[in-house]
């Protein structure tokens, strides 16, 4: 194998498409009113390149563990080591290493204790939670939550109820439609991609689903017209980014419910262009009316 195509191997290993996620680690600054501040923007980077080589690792011992599952899967099975590019000896070196990084950077960060929990807590997941149908869902989304966690910690970020909350709910919304692709797949293939699908059928999944897009848009709503909100960010405007959150969920309801397209909500992230232009539109949108952006631009012209 050509070197250019190990290093390509090692990248898929490390997952480094699912950094995306990660990204949440720069929330509190961004809401906190402070991405203008190079410090704290320097602590959150910090923080993300952290958080990724924790979680490289663990995808690596989830990848390890999982083997006689993934080389079964339609799209999992491509992973290195389900197809045996990269050994199950270098591979485990590999997360060593990403292990002892980490925990390096994040003790100069001050959230050790954080990385810590994650790596816990996937490692309970990995070994035994993740073989009970609900718990499992709730386990992957406390790992968002940690994420949040993380980048307040790192920037000395207050961490609103709301931002909580919120996450946590996504997150469920996420973890429900990428285990409704599982049960698809042994509905459709008869193959059992995991233990836990035993105890999910599409029925539960959907209605699962639908309830928790239905209270993220209305806690969403909540928040931006809540009273410290608004005082927060000096305007009674931030309303109508609330349009964008609808469109991107309905349109991921839709990629779910009606196309079943759920495998992976990183990567519909990463591909589909509908919810790519709400996203935008999202961000657009909060800049203007917390960042007032529209100003730069107009000074700056």
């Amino acid at each position: 194998m050509k070197i250019i195509d190990q290093v390509v191997e090692v990248f898929k290993l490390l997952r480094v498409h699912q950094y995306s996620k990660n990204l949440m680690i720069f929330l509190p600054t961004f809401f906190a009113l402070r991405i203008n501040e190079w410090n704290d923007m320097f602590r959150a980077a910090v923080a993300f390149i952290t958080f990724s080589l924790a979680a490289s690792a663990v995808y690596i011992l989830n990848d390890i563990i999982d083997m006689p599952y993934d080389v079964m899967h339609p799209v999992k099975k491509n992973r290195p080591l389900a197809k045996g590019t990269i050994s199950v000896p270098i591979a485990a070196a590999i997360a060593v290493v990403l292990l002892l990084l980490s925990m390096i950077m994040a003790w100069s960060m001050n959230v050790a204790g954080w990385i810590l929990a994650y790596l816990v807590l996937n490692l309970a997941y990995t070994l035994r939670l993740k073989h009970i149908p609900i718990l499992d869902i709730f386990i992957i989304s406390t790992g968002f939550v940690i994420r949040i966690f993380v980048g307040g910690y790192a920037t000395s970020t207050y961490l609103s109820h709301w931002i909580v909350i919120m996450t946590f709910l996504f997150a469920i919304f996420f973890a429900a439609a990428k285990r409704r692709d599982d049960v698809l797949i042994l509905t459709e293939k008869g193959q059992k991609m995991r233990e836990v699908v035993d105890g999910y059928n599409i029925k539960f999944l959907d209605a699962l689903i639908t309830i928790m897009a239905s209270i993220v848009i209305v806690s969403y709503i909540m928040y931006t017209i809540a009273p410290e909100t608004v005082a927060k960010v000096q305007t009674d405007k931030l309303y109508l980014t609330v349009f964008f959150v609808i469109l991107g969920i309905t349109r991921y309801l839709q990629l779910v419910l009606v196309e079943n397209n759920s495998g992976s909500p990183t990567e519909v992230l990463l591909k589909d262009k509908f919810i790519q232009l709400s996203v935008l539109g999202w961000i657009i949108t909060c800049g203007v009316l917390i960042y007032r952006i529209d100003l730069w631009i107009q000074n700056l012209l």
